[in-house]
C-alpha cells in the first residue's frame, strides 16, 4: 500500500477559508475512496495560503474484487421437461449478463432455483483517481467562488499547479488548463523554484527545506514560539488571543516575528481601543507588562525574512501610526459629547421598523430592569439596599445603548458595551453602573462569560427579554431555519443568567410585564403572546438541560410541570435524576402512574376545578385511612421542603407515600358500584397525584 498525495496550488487564499476547505477536501477524498471500494488508511491535512494538501495513507493499489451471488427463478419454471432453458432463463441470463451456460441451479430451503455467481475484479485504484481527484478539488466549497481566464472552472483563487501522486506515480489528468504532476512550489520569495516530489512521503521535508512550513500543526507551534520569545525580549507578555494565532497562522508559509513601537501619547486611548485597532486592521498582537498594563510596542508576524529587519518594523510602525491616530481622533471626540446627549442621539437609530428607535427600547428595558431589581430582591434584601439596586439598574438602563452612536463604536461595533462602560466611567458614574452596560450585552453566545454583578445580570436579562417579547409581539417569530434576530441565543442567555445568579422568579410574570410595555406596536393578544414565549424559553430550558447530560424522560417530566422558577426546575431535575438512579424507583414510578391513569380515566376531575374534598366517614378500609393519615403528614413537609428550596427532601417525602399506595391498590377497588365511596377514592387519589403533581409529570418517565 502507498499513500496518495493531492496538492492544489494556488493564489493566495483568505485565512478564513482554508481550515475548512481542507477538513471538506479531506472528508470528500475519504468518503470516495470508500465508495470506490479502496482501502486506505487515515487522512492528514496540510496547508498555507498557496496550498491545499491532503495526504491519505495505506491507500490499496486496487479496488476490492467482490463476487455477488444471484437467485433467479425457481427450476421448475427456468427449464422445460427436456432440461432446456425456457423464456425465463434466458431473461435472467440477460438481466445478470451472463450467457446461458453460465447458470448453475442452488438448492434452498424453498426447493432448487436458478443461481450465478458474479465476480467482479477491482480496478486500479490510479485509474480511478484520475475521475475521483478532479471531481473532490471541483466540490470544495468556500464561502465565496471565482473564475479566470475563459476556463469552465471555479476555485477560491486561481489554481497554478496541481500535485497528486500515488506513491511514486502521478495520478494523471486534467483540471482547465492544468495537467497535473510531481512538481510544487517553494516559498514565493525565498524559495521561488519548482520543487520535483518523488514519493508522497518526502512532501513535508521537501517544503520545509525550501522555507514553507505546510504542516499547520508546525508552522503554528513556530509562530507561537517566535512572537512569545520576541515580547520575553520586550519584558512583557504577549496579550492571548488564540484566535489571532490561527489567522496568523493561515496568513503566512513560514512566520517571521517582527516587533515594532508607538508612541506613548496614544496610550491615553483606551486599551480595548488600541488592541482593536492592531488587531482588525493589521493583525498585529498587543503586548502586555507583568501588571497586564498595554505597552506602546507590537509583534508582526510576517511571511519573509528580509535582510534588514528593521526597515519592515518601520514599514509597520508607520501604518499602524496612521491607524492609531485615527482611533485617538474618534476617542477625543467622543469625550467631547456627554453620555445624556448620546442617549438622545438613540431617537435616531432605528432598533427594528415595527418596535421604533433604541431611544424607546431603552426606555422598555428601564422599566423592566426596575421590575426585576424589585423581583430579584423579593423582601429579601433591605429596603435601602433594594432601592440602590432599582437605581443602579435604572441608570444603566438609560445608558447602555449610548455607546451605538460614539465615534470609537461606529468603527469598531465589537467595542460596543465595552466603550459604554469605558464613557461612564469617564464621566463619572458609579463602577455599578459601568460595569453593567459592558455586561448587558452577555453571554455573547451559549457558554460564554455571564454578567458578573447583580447589577448587569438583571440589566442583561431585561436588554434580552425586550428584544423577544417585542420581535414575538410583532410576529418576528424564529423558524427552523430562520433566526434573524438571534433570540433563541437570547433567551439562552436569559435561562443560563437566571441559573447561574439564583434569580427565583416567574418567567411568566416577567414576559406579561415586557409584553405590556410595547402597547400598541404589538399586533397579538397579550395572553397568546405570553404562552408563545413562555414556550420558547421553556424549550431553551429543556435544551440547556440536556446539553448538561440529563435524562430526556426527566427533563421532560419536570418542565412540563413548571419551567416558571428557573433554579427550582435545576434542582428538580437533579433531585428526580437521582431518584431515577435508585433501585427501587421503576415500582415506585409505576405506583404514581396507576394514580395517574385511574384518575383520568375517570374522566371526573378537571386540572382546573380543583381538589374536591375527602369525606373520611366513607373510608371502608384501613388502607383508604392509612393512605389519607401519611398523605397529610407528608403534604405539610413537602410544602415545607419545596418552600425552603430543598427539593431533594421533597422528593423523598413524596416517594414516601409508595407502600401506602400500593397497599391501597392490594385492599380496595377504586371503581366501586357505591357511587359515592368511589368519588370518594377518586378525590383520595387526586390529592396524592396533586402532590408529586407539584414536582413532575411521572407519566413520562421511562420505566
Amino acid at each position: 500500500m502507498n499513500s496518495m498525495l493531492l496538492e492544489i496550488g494556488t493564489e493566495e487564499i483568505p485565512a478564513g477559508y482554508i481550515q475548512p476547505a481542507l477538513e471538506a477536501l479531506s472528508f470528500t477524498l475519504l468518503k470516495k475512496l470508500a465508495d470506490a471500494r479502496i482501502e486506505h488508511g487515515d487522512a492528514k491535512i496540510y496547508g498555507t495560503p498557496r496550498k491545499l494538501t491532503v495526504k491519505i495513507n495505506r491507500v490499496a493499489s486496487r479496488q476490492k474484487t467482490i463476487k455477488t451471488q444471484m437467485i433467479g427463478p425457481p427450476a421448475r419454471v427456468a427449464f422445460d421437461e427436456n432440461g432446456n432453458p425456457t423464456m425465463a432463463a434466458q431473461k435472467f441470463a440477460e438481466k445478470v449478463g451472463v450467457s446461458l451456460d453460465k447458470l448453475a441451479t442452488k438448492e434452498t430451503d424453498k426447493g432448487s432455483y436458478l443461481f450465478v455467481e458474479k465476480t467482479e475484479k477491482g480496478l486500479t485504484t490510479r485509474n480511478l483517481l484520475k475521475e475521483i481527484l478532479p471531481a473532490a478539488i471541483l466540490s470544495t466549497p468556500f464561502p465565496k467562488k471565482m473564475r479566470w481566464a475563459d476556463l469552465d472552472v471555479e476555485f477560491a483563487r486561481p489554481i497554478h499547479t496541481v500535485l497528486a501522486l500515488l506513491g511514486k506515480s502521478v495520478i494523471r489528468f486534467q483540471l482547465g488548463n492544468l495537467k497535473s504532476g510531481r512538481y510544487t512550489n517553494g516559498h514565493y520569495f525565498m524559495s521561488p523554484g519548482r520543487i520535483k516530489v518523488s514519493n508522497a512521503d518526502e512532501y513535508v521535508e521537501l517544503l520545509r527545506e525550501a522555507n514553507v512550513l505546510v504542516d499547520l500543526d508546525e508552522r503554528k507551534e513556530k509562530l507561537r514560539r517566535d512572537i512569545e520569545r520576541v515580547a520575553e525580549e520586550l519584558d512583557g507578555r504577549i496579550l492571548p488571543d488564540e484566535e489571532l494565532v490561527d489567522i496568523n497562522n493561515n496568513l503566512v508559509e513560514y512566520p517571521i516575528a517582527v516587533v515594532g513601537k508607538f508612541d506613548e501619547e496614544f496610550l491615553e486611548v483606551p486599551d480595548e481601543v488600541l488592541i482593536k485597532t492592531m488587531r482588525e486592521h493589521q493583525k498585529y498582537f498587543s503586548v502586555v507588562d507583568q501588571n497586564n498594563k498595554l505597552m506602546p510596542c507590537f509583534i508582526s508576524v510576517n511571511n519573509t525574512k528580509a535582510r534588514d529587519m528593521s526597515l519592515v518594523a518601520t514599514g509597520h510602525e508607520r501604518v499602524i501610526r496612521a491607524r492609531l491616530a485615527d482611533a485617538q481622533f474618534f476617542y477625543r471626540g467622543d469625550l467631547e459629547v456627554t453620555n445624556d446627549e448620546r442617549v438622545e442621539k438613540l431617537k435616531g437609530v432605528l432598533f427594528q421598523a415595527r418596535l421604533g428607535t433604541m431611544y424607546e427600547k431603552t426606555e422598555r428595558v428601564g422599566r423592566t430592569a426596575e421590575y426585576l431589581a424589585l423581583a430579584v430582591g423579593d423582601g429579601a434584601v433591605h429596603e435601602a439596599e433594594g432601592a440602590e439596586l432599582k437605581k443602579q439598574v435604572s441608570r444603566a438602563a438609560r445608558l447602555c445603548k449610548a455607546d451605538l452612536v460614539s465615534q470609537v463604536v461606529g468603527e469598531f461595533p465589537k467595542l460596543q458595551g465595552i466603550m459604554g462602560r469605558v464613557y461612564a466611567t469617564v464621566s463619572g458614574e458609579p463602577p455599578e453602573v459601568a460595569t453593567a452596560i459592558e455586561e448587558h450585552y452577555r453571554p455573547i453566545y451559549s457558554g460564554a462569560t455571564l454578567p458578573v454583578t447583580t447589577t448587569g445580570a438583571i440589566l442583561s436579562i431585561a436588554d434580552k427579554i425586550d428584544s423577544i417579547c417585542g420581535c414575538f409581539s410583532v410576529g418576528l417569530i424564529p423558524t427552523g431555519a430562520s433566526d434573524p434576530y438571534a433570540l433563541r441565543r437570547q433567551g439562552i442567555g436569559i435561562v443560563q443568567i437566571m441559573q447561574d445568579k439564583g434569580f427565583s422568579l416567574s418567567l411568566t410574570e416577567l414576559i406579561q410585564k415586557s409584553i405590556s410595555l410595547f402597547g400598541e406596536k404589538s399586533t397579538g393578544e397579550s395572553n397568546e403572546l405570553t404562552d408563545k414565549v413562555y414556550t420558547f424559553i421553556k424549550n431553551r430550558v429543556s435544551r440547556l438541560l440536556a446539553e448538561e447530560g440529563y435524562s430526556k424522560d426527566v427533563i421532560a417530566a419536570v418542565v412540563d410541570v413548571s419551567a416558571d422558577d428557573v433554579p427550582n426546575v435545576w434542582n428538580r431535575v437533579s433531585a428526580l435524576e437521582s431518584l431515577k438512579a435508585q433501585l427501587d424507583f421503576e415500582p415506585l414510578v409505576a405506583g404514581f402512574k396507576r394514580v395517574g391513569n385511574i384518575i383520568k380515566k375517570s374522566g371526573k376531575f378537571d386540572e382546573d376545578a380543583g381538589l374536591e374534598a375527602v369525606n373520611e366517614t366513607l373510608f371502608e378500609h384501613a388502607s383508604e385511612t392509612d393512605l389519607y393519615s401519611i398523605y397529610r403528614e407528608v403534604e405539610g413537609k413537602v410544602t415545607e421542603a419545596m418552600a425552603r428550596g430543598s427539593f431533594d427532601q421533597a422528593l423523598r417525602e413524596i416517594a414516601s407515600l409508595r407502600n401506602s399506595v400500593d397497599a391501597f391498590f392490594d385492599g380496595v377497588m377504586v371503581m366501586t358500584d357505591d357511587a359515592k365511596v368511589r368519588d370518594n377514592r377518586l378525590a383520595l387519589l387526586g390529592h396524592i397525584a396533586s402532590l408529586f403533581g407539584r414536582f413532575a409529570d411521572f407519566s413520562k418517565i421511562s420505566s
